[in-house]
């Protein structure tokens, strides 16, 4: 090819022409570097040049890397997803090239990559009868054609060393794993397990990874050096060279959908990729997707189940708290019940936990005399409130200046008022700025750090800890506090969502939710799915092992379904009406929906703009497409943009990006609006 077409790692929609010189010889997937602008960039030769452009116009590629080329399949991978998510094709392959000095070596002397020890070296575990006709299942799918399995095990069944068992095999092949987890903290107990197993560690993969290891690692992969990859959802676009098996730890979780940037759902695109690919998927969870649980028994995926937990362990009963006869005095939210279900776990040496879905100490502060409210002045949320803590509490904030808003360089105060979107921060105030009333605000509500504190009222010789996102510094606080409760040096954990998932403690008995309704309200399809499953892990947490569990739900609706299903344990019944409810609503997964997001710093733009983009669907030739809204988004404005959104639903063989595109394209909006389109939207915000 003298002439070729670069994809460039940025936000355009398609590739742009080079000269070859004469003494280089490119081939499509080849990285190279080429001039771009003022500067230089990478890109990779996705085909022969398409444009007749004047050889004195036209730029050469300055150099090509020796690195692998991006093999014909992830470079059809990198188009269909660009399509299918109607995302431009340079920032998808951003996601694969998120690096720009590939050819830089490390400062010192590269380690040899820990040989890969024989299969029957391995630090195999001790599998139940169930276990071991899962593996068997799942080891004869490794080196076979493309297949999703769907391995449906209760918490505590042993799903991931089933899994191992898979690994185990594809290892033994030379080949490379893939292994994409949810969060960033379910990685700390998993890479102990995988040592402990394998005796190596594998490559990871997230956000708080160091730049330096980012590179080497990205190079391993590229190399086919680094066998086995454990990451969060980017870690699947990287450039493997011998990929041979994906799984999908904890497929159901949210957090797989990526909804800044490039808008994709993790799971649904590592089943493309094995399509492409030729490669099995193992997705995985204990509370299972609607979407994947009704795949898996209409025949779509294959389906593994184990349906108990592993060595004798036994499921932890629930106790429901009626909160509307266990009424709690003023200020305070933890029953009597769940009071003294805590000091008697701790008083017999085993270790307790407390969720609430909160961050902060409460989530609204308001006016005794005027019920005046803080509002964000960047978003349409209520600014929570925060206290400053003592390491002891596992709380605390980074002390950095320019945190807080509009005085960044004023001391940081004891207590705070923070949007949880935009970050905006701003000190406690004392007078009202509407009434001129001082002192006179009230915190409503809790969140963890208030739980945390009403937990030292009676307990206060117990050893807490606080585990939320803003509570912590990276990933070895997370790793510092998961260590320390699997030690039994924490007596009560108390924590959001990131206590739910993945953690194995073996002491932990007793687990209480302080809000169990608290993800039931706002009027999100998934709702009753989303809470069930994150209550469902919650419960999983306590009496893995020896130590008996007991959950307690503190609830004002204990008749809801989700309740019922969760105190009978009767996973299925939910699920089938969770599937017919859906049916009769012509919802996912018997229907199909994509929004597309309207937002910029003018309101009447942005609701213009909305308008008529409906406007315009009229005259759109579609069948079975039909266009709700516009509407003000829930969250109507978000870090200084006003927003408005509309939601397409289709059937299922209705062909909806190149529908939403063409929609798009309708419409030519001001240059202060943006429109954003999300096929599969799982949150409606």
């Amino acid at each position: 090819m003298k002439q070729v077409e670069i994809l460039l790692p940025a936000a355009a929609p398609h590739g742009f022409d080079y000269r070859v010189p004469e003494n280089m010889i490119l081939t499509a997937g080849d990285i190279v570097t080429v001039p771009f602008g003022h500067s230089e960039s990478l890109g990779v030769v996705w085909g022969a040049g398409k444009v007749d452009i004047p050889p004195g116009k036209i730029k050469s590629v300055r150099k090509r890397h020796e690195f692998p080329p991006l093999s014909p399949a992830m470079r059809q991978f990198i188009d269909w997803v660009a399509w299918y998510n109607c995302a431009p094709k340079g920032a998808v392959l951003k996601m694969a090239l998120p690096i720009s000095d590939i050819d830089k070596e490390p400062r010192k002397k590269k380690e040899a990559p820990p040989e890969k020890l024989p299969a029957r070296h391995f630090n195999l575990a001790e599998l139940s009868d169930a276990q071991k006709k899962a593996t068997v299942i799942l080891e004869d799918k490794i080196g076979k054609e493309f297949s999703v399995t769907l391995l449906d095990g209760v918490t505590g069944s042993g799903k991931t060393e089933v899994y191992f068992d898979a690994i185990a095999k594809a290892l033994a092949n030379e080949s490379q794993i893939l292994v994409l987890l949810p969060e960033i903290a379910l990685s700390v107990q998993w890479l102990e397990r995988f040592e402990r197993r394998f005796g190596f560690t594998p490559a990871v993969w997230h956000s708080e990874i160091t730049p330096v290891k980012k590179r080497e690692a990205w190079k391993a992969i590229a190399r086919g050096e680094a066998k086995v990859v454990v990451g969060a959802r980017s870690a699947l676009f990287l450039p493997y060279r011998n990929l041979a098996l994906m799984i999908v730890d904890e497929e159901h979780d949210q957090s797989y959908k990526q909804e800044d940037g490039t808008i994709y759902h993790a799971r649904d695109m590592t089943v493309a990729r094995g399509m492409f690919e030729k490669l099995p998927i193992i997705l995985v969870s204990a509370t299972p997707s609607l979407e994947s649980y009704h795949n898996a028994k209409t025949g779509k995926y294959a389906e593994v189940s184990l349906p108990a937990r592993h060595g004798g362990a036994v499921m932890p009963d629930v106790e429901m708290i009626d909160m509307r006869q266990s009424p709690v005095s003023a200020n305070t939210f933890i029953s009597p019940i769940l009071r003294t279900a805590l000091a008697e776990t701790i008083a017999q040496g085993h270790q307790a936990m407390l969720f609430l879905n909160r961050r902060g100490y409460a989530p609204l502060m308001l006016c005794r005399r005027c019920a005046h409210r803080f509002e964000c002045p960047q978003c349409s949320s209520w600014m929570v409130m925060h206290k400053k803590r003592g390491q002891n509490s596992g709380l605390r904030i980074q002390e950095e200046k320019d945190l807080f808003s509009p005085k960044p360089e004023s001391r940081i105060p004891n207590s705070y008022l923070a949007c949880h979107y935009c970050n905006y921060r701003m000190p406690e105030p004392r007078i009202c700025p509407a009434c001129g009333a001082k002192d006179q605000f009230a915190a409503c509500g809790p969140g963890v750090e208030r739980v945390s504190e009403e937990v030292a009222t009676f307990l206060p010789k117990a050893r807490v800890a606080v585990m939320a996102s803003d509570s912590m510094d990276g990933i070895k606080d997370m790793k510092n506090i998961i260590s320390s409760m699997a030690e039994r040096r924490i007596d009560l954990l108390i924590g959001t969502q990131m206590i739910a998932k993945g953690h194995h403690f073996a002491g932990l008995s007793v687990v209480g939710v302080v809000d169990a309704d608290l993800g039931l309200s706002g009027g999100d399809p998934r709702a009753a799915e989303r809470t069930y499953q994150l209550l469902h892990q919650l419960s999983g947490r306590a009496g893995r092992e020896q130590v008996k569990g007991t959950v307690y739900l503190q609830s004002f609706m204990p008749e809801h379904p989700v309740m019922q299903a969760l105190l009978s344990g009767d996973r299925e019944t939910f699920l089938q009406a969770e599937l017919q409810a859906r049916r009769n609503a012509d919802m996912p997964p018997f229907s199909r929906l994509a929004s597309i997001i309207v937002e910029g710093a003018t309101e009447a733009d942005v609701i213009k703009t909305a308008k008529t983009l409906a406007s315009s669907s009229i005259h759109h030739p579609a069948s079975n497409i039909s266009l709700l809204g516009p509407s003000p988004a829930p969250i109507y404005r978000l870090r200084g943009k006003y927003r408005y959104r509309l939601l397409a639903r289709a059937g299922r063989s209705v062909n909806l990006p190149d529908f939403m595109r063409a929609l798009i394209d309708m419409v030519k909006p001001p240059k202060s609006v943006r429109m954003k389109i999300d096929i599969d939207p799982v949150r409606f915000l």
